[in-house]
């Protein structure tokens, strides 16, 4: 008996072409002997369109073709179901991927896709909007606000505006924060709220993250020189420094002294002066090498 896959694919992520992907991966599935049903995201009742779906041909995995907010909007829409999601990382933010250390080749990445076991991942619950890998507020949410502005991508496009959007930063802000009922006050630059360790560009931010431990951890960056910088982007980050702290927490809440800019995932959200968070532990399936 063939089993059932649905194919969700983003047209327009990462400003790619998916013809070629399409193609790949209706052919992996005839020669592996699945039907595929596929499906196109238009930004318009795409989780409910993905629902129905589901429901109407129940298939053993959803296989997505997009960036990480891609992934997201899928594991939203499967939230109350339970399938297992496959990654084909065709997004200008591909974050997750880079996390769980998919391989460069589509070859390789349709087996993991299709064919490889899973992990059950957490996200986190971020004023009622869920995060599946990083959101900060502060100093790389400026650069995140200005980066689609800017031509250039990966390690050097990133470093780049990092380095702008430190020159272009506003003053320290003041963080009050209450976790495993504690609080305490520091002045940031910028606060990490992690789920994993990386961004996109490889840049490790939580050395000793997991993504389907019950935890999430807040890396609060109290200076932000370009020593440190430079570190952080070269993957040494300092984790016993007096410029960083980190908290390993289920729950948190954030204030701040005036509104700092805020983003999801790549994805900016405004500027914010409280945010509440909690973990969303176990909540979607997702294939790996």
């Amino acid at each position: 008996m063939k089993k059932n896959i649905l194919f969700v694919v983003n047209p327009i992520s990462g400003d790619l072409d998916k013809s070629d992907l399409i193609e790949a991966v209706e052919e992996f599935a005839t020669t592996n002997h699945f039907d595929l049903e596929v499906y196109e995201t238009t930004g318009k009742q795409d989780q409910k369109r993905i629902q129905a779906l589901y429901n109407q041909y129940l298939p053993e995995r959803i296989v997505v073709a997009g960036g990480d907010g891609t992934i997201k909007m899928v594991a939203e829409a499967m939230e109350q179901y339970d399938v297992i999601i496959g990654i084909l990382p065709a997004g200008s933010a591909n974050g997750l991927s880079v996390d769980l250390n998919l391989p460069p080749t589509i070859e390789e990445n349709l087996k993991i896709a299709f064919l490889h076991h899973y992990i059950e991942m957490d996200m986190i619950c971020i004023n009622g909007k869920k995060s599946i890998h990083l959101s900060d507020i502060g100093v790389n949410a400026n650069l995140v606000k200005n980066y689609e502005e800017s031509n250039l991508r990966g390690f050097w496009g990133y470093a780049l505006q990092a380095y702008s959007a430190l020159k272009e930063s506003e003053e320290p802000f003041v963080a009050t924060i209450s976790a495993n009922n504690e609080i305490v006050e520091h002045t940031a630059r910028m606060i990490v709220i992690a789920n994993s360790q990386k961004y996109g560009t490889g840049v490790i931010i939580n050395p000793n993250g997991a993504m389907n431990d019950g935890k999430f951890e807040l890396v609060i960056l109290k200076s932000l020189d370009l020593l440190l910088i430079g570190k952080i982007i070269t993957g040494n980050m300092p984790i016993d420094s007096d410029d960083i702290v980190i908290i390993s927490t289920d729950k948190a809440t954030i204030k701040t002294d005036y509104p700092v800019n805020f983003q999801i995932d790549g994805e900016y959200c405004g500027a914010q002066t409280d945010l509440e968070i909690h973990i969303l532990h176990k909540q979607m399936k997702i294939a790996i090498p």
